[in-house]
């Protein structure tokens, strides 16, 4: 939650609860309202606070626009103002070389504004095949478009196009040839940056004006994907970082390690959500595992009353969990198996209940004007009633596979699939 006008049926004892842990600042959260600045909107926990998208759509109906796409990337749109911003790799002649390039469209008519190619170059290394080279998700401020390619580049650019500064953090190794994934995070002046893969680990943070190292900080862990988080509690901003070995945190001013918790599962790839001084840290690959661990602690917390609850099955593999008016919603595996848990003590309301006809879940879940939104990689969106059961609302069908995280704003629900992005809308 925020302090902004858009929180709707928030109530005061829900705002004042948020204050314990705000995903970002507030005077950040109150410039972001009515935008989506990065992969899981303004707070990071994919909520989208007074959007109302629609919820029913198919290729006929509901259609704002739809575009297609150059190249390839499975990194989520991400919205400021009047322009819809999304990186992609484009393969150049002989598909031997691919261009990293930063595309911005028009929300209003999904016209392309302009494109940016920031780097050409031969791949050194492959990746998996559900993915490409442009997998991360870019971040803004409203003043410049934080775009990380990994390998090939982190580059500052205004919303126009123009790149202010590039940053080169060297080559990754990652396991089996994966690939990479992690998107940068982003608050107040400072970029953090994920570089866990087969050869020298570190978190790194850069200055966001102009791309300098504001400090660095080794890790010790294998291939991680994840996207830090960062929250304030008790008067410091935190960075919360997912990882097979450990969970741990940063202190955001100065990059020393505050505290750690083992426990996850090896490639742990969901990226963390938090409120009310708690953050939910996930990962499903060869295991199961979800920890409520409350922030404030010291050194090694997880045998210590910081963790709060735990949880051992159908926990997700990929997708990230979505944390909602205190209801915590989580699936299993890479599939559409939905647990719906209570935040506070980790009391189960659903367990494992499968949605219908959505098959295979890259994607990311996402809440908006009191529903749930879960995207399938075969190209059906399953809409929830928001709560403490499953009420299938629609089931959505759309000549695409998805399987970056969905997008709402306003009126409308940003799509972006392997082939076009789309844009549907309420009432059209």
């Amino acid at each position: 939650m925020s302090l902004n006008s858009t929180l709707g049926r928030a109530t005061p004892a829900a705002v004042l609860a948020s204050l314990l842990l705000l995903p970002v600042s507030s005077s950040a959260a109150v410039r972001a309202a009515g935008n989506w600045p990065a992969w899981r909107g303004v707070h990071f926990d994919g909520v989208a606070h007074g959007a109302n998208p629609p919820v029913e759509w198919s290729e006929n109906s509901n259609v704002r626009w739809k575009v297609a796409l150059p190249g390839r990337g499975t990194s989520t749109p991400i919205v400021w103002g009047d322009r819809v911003f999304i990186l992609a790799a484009i393969p150049t002649a002989g598909a031997d070389r691919q261009q990293s390039t930063v595309l911005a469209y028009a929300r209003a008519d999904g016209r392309e504004l302009w494109r940016r190619v920031v780097r050409e170059q031969a791949p050194h290394a492959g990746h998996h095949r559900d993915h490409g080279y442009a997998s991360a998700s870019p971040v803004t401020d409203g003043d410049l478009l934080i775009a990380h390619f990994g390998s090939y580049g982190t580059y500052g650019l205004d919303l126009d196009g123009q790149v202010k500064w590039e940053v080169d953090l060297g080559d990754m190794q990652t396991r089996n040839s994966f690939g990479e994934g992690s998107s940068p995070a982003l608050d107040g002046d400072t970029v953090v940056i994920l570089w866990d893969h087969e050869a020298e680990d570190f978190i790194v943070a850069l200055d966001r004006r102009t791309g300098r190292e504001l400090w660095r900080q080794a890790r010790d862990e294998p291939t991680g994907w994840c996207t830090p988080l960062i929250v304030e509690h008790g008067g410091r901003k935190e960075v919360i970082v997912n990882g097979t070995n450990r969970v741990r945190s940063y202190d955001l001013a100065s990059g020393r390690p505050l505290w750690e918790c083992g426990g996850q599962t090896a490639n742990a790839i969901p990226s963390a959500v938090g409120a009310d001084g708690v953050v939910f840290v996930t990962s499903g690959f060869r295991g199961s595992a979800l920890q409520a661990i409350r922030l404030g602690g010291s050194g090694e917390v997880a045998n210590s009353g910081s963790l709060v609850w735990q949880h051992n099955r159908n926990t997700p593999y990929v997708p990230s969990p979505l944390l909602h008016e205190g209801l915590l919603y989580f699936l299993s595996g890479n599939n559409a198996t939905l647990s719906i848990f209570r935040a506070a003590d980790g009391e189960p309301h659903v367990s494992a209940a499968r949605i219908e006809d959505v098959l295979g879940v890259y994607a990311s879940p996402i809440a908006a004007a009191g529903r749930v939104y879960l995207v399938g990689r075969n190209g059906v969106t399953a809409v929830l009633k928001h709560g403490t059961s499953v009420e299938v609302l629609a089931r959505n069908r759309l000549d695409d596979g998805f399987d970056a995280s969905p997008v709402a704003v306003g009126d409308d629900l940003l799509l972006r699939g392997r082939a076009n992005l789309y844009c549907l809308t309420r009432g059209e």
